[in-house]
């Protein structure tokens, strides 16, 4: 246990947890949303620091990050525990599997610096706090964060986007880049799946943007759920009002957890979600979850072929400094590190 940050203290010992968006009113002895955060009279405590469930080294582009440092390497953690509930979560086991204040996963205890040494150790570029949602290891995730930059190692939160703005605006001082997951653009498809609201995730990838940390979108696309042209465009059309060049990966759902009976998600309709994008104004649509087709970066000015993906491998690479090398446009991002 350690004690928690972002929260106020109330009357008759109950606690306003201020970390993410749900704000939860939390009375002594309960815990909030994320099952990781407990009022112990009159206390927020934590208990998700330095507790690692997973720890991997990942291509960056698994994130996925397609214009963030390609071809390095990610050290990547999570602890357990989520703030959303989604039926459809494909790292369930991990983010749903949690006991308050108990969890039934096998557990690693590494400190900050223990981890920070691993990624050194592994030749990572980076350290991604993924799998699960960072945010309810926020603390935990700072730390390590701080310690990371003053070894030259990068920062990445894979987030659903529902941490506050007083979070946000903390973390911004050491993130250097998200992924965020906008699962619908329905506030009702959020209350129903999630137990969340929609506006909390628009407005963390605002932020994100003003803040000058370098965003990519990902969306889940489930059969029957949220693969309407309609929600599809809505979606794009709210990327391209934050930057046209933020890059959109739109992701095949595979059946599992609660949503086993759904189908796989046709090929096709993630063709027409990238159809969708470009035509509505983006000028980066990947497909994920897919082999052979919808991985490659195109330049978007000569439209030659700037970077070939076979899944999370780059094949070819057709920049210098940033820039495309046929017309030496300016390709947005960070590509520093191939």
């Amino acid at each position: 246990m350690k004690e928690a940050i972002f929260y106020e203290k109330l009357d008759a010992e109950k606690i306003r947890c201020y970390l993410c968006a749900h704000e939860c009113l939390i009375k002594d002895g309960s815990f909030g949303i994320c099952s990781v955060r407990q009022n112990f009279k009159g206390v927020l405590y934590t208990y998700a620091y330095g507790n690692v469930v997973a720890a991997n080294i990942d291509p960056i582009e698994k994130k996925p990050l397609y214009h963030f440092m390609p071809g390095s390497k990610s050290f990547s953690i999570a602890a357990a525990g989520c703030n959303f509930k989604c039926g459809f979560c494909q790292n369930w086991e991990i983010s749903q599997k949690e006991s308050k204040g108990g969890s039934l996963l096998e557990e690693d205890e590494f400190s900050a610096q223990d981890l920070v040494d691993e990624a050194l150790r592994c030749n990572c570029q980076s350290i991604s706090y993924t799998y699960t949602e960072p945010t309810i290891f926020f603390e935990y995730a700072s730390d390590t964060a701080k310690l990371a930059k003053e070894h030259s190692l990068r920062n990445i939160f894979v987030t659903n986007g529902y941490m506050s703005k007083e979070c946000l605006k903390e973390a911004s001082l050491y993130l250097d880049a998200a992924n965020v997951d906008l699962k619908f653009f329905k506030d009702a498809s959020y209350k129903k799946f999630c137990s969340a609201s929609l506006e909390p995730v628009l407005a963390s990838i605002r932020l994100m943007k003003e803040l000058g940390i370098w965003v990519e979108v990902t969306t889940l696309i489930i059969p029957g759920v949220n693969d309407s042209e309609g929600e599809l465009g809505e979606i794009a059309d709210f990327i391209l009002s934050v930057d046209k060049n933020m890059p959109w990966h739109v992701s095949r759902f595979h059946p599992d957890y609660k949503f086993s009976n759904y189908p796989v998600t046709p090929e096709e309709t993630l063709k027409k979600a990238q159809e969708i994008g470009k035509r509505r104004g983006l000028k980066f649509v990947y497909a994920g979850n897919v082999l052979g087709w919808g991985n490659d970066t195109l330049c978007p000015y000569c439209h030659k072929l700037l970077i070939k993906r076979d899944s999370f491998r780059i094949l070819e690479y057709n920049l210098k400094e940033g820039k495309c090398i046929y017309c030496c446009g300016h390709i947005p991002g960070e590509f520093t590190a191939y």
